[in-house]
């Protein structure tokens, strides 16, 4: 009788295993799967998520779009990233507030949140350009500078952004 036992607590013990190697296998792991176009990140304070969306238009000068929010908040600022040459980078914008319909350029600066290089890091920790959409989801992202532009941008202050994200978001899921 003590043999049965033991073999039933050690299948319940192979799959209490299992289970937990399954549950504790990093988010990043089942990103490979992934499209860029449907990535989701946060950044290590878990304060702000970023959460790509497709363009839905082949001709769009954009080669990714996105939407971050600094979550327990109402702000949600849009984001797009586009490739620029010489050298070649992908460019991200962020922007809050912006106004609907013909806008000027001095519209757009003052709602710019953020602009500079957008990078893509593997599970090996390179670096390079972040791929457009279509392309495998990249481990982390890399957007130099992103904090300290929030907190000088209208989307911080009081009721709204009141913690600066990291500047590497990592990935969270794969939203369908």
């Amino acid at each position: 009788m003590s043999g049965r036992v033991g073999i039933t607590a050690g299948r319940k013990g192979v799959a209490a295993i299992a289970a937990a190697a399954v549950f504790s296998i990093p988010a990043t792991v089942f990103g490979t799967d992934c499209k860029q176009e449907q990535a989701v990140y946060v950044d290590r304070d878990g304060a702000y998520e970023l959460r790509f969306a497709p363009l839905n238009s082949a001709s769009a000068a954009a080669s990714n779009q996105f939407k971050m929010s600094a979550l327990k908040t109402a702000v949600v600022m849009e984001g797009y990233v586009m490739p620029s040459q010489d050298p070649v980078r992908a460019i991200g914008i962020l922007m809050f507030n912006c106004p609907e319909g013909d806008v000027t350029g001095a519209d757009l600066d003052a709602c710019t949140v953020w602009q500079g290089a957008v990078y893509g890091m593997d599970a090996k920790g390179e670096i390079a350009n972040l791929q457009p959409e279509g392309a495998a989801a990249a481990e982390k992202l890399v957007l130099p500078g992103l904090g300290p532009a929030i907190r000088e941008s209208s989307a911080w202050g009081e009721g709204k952004a009141s913690v600066a994200p990291w500047d590497v978001l990592t990935f969270k899921e794969c939203a369908t």
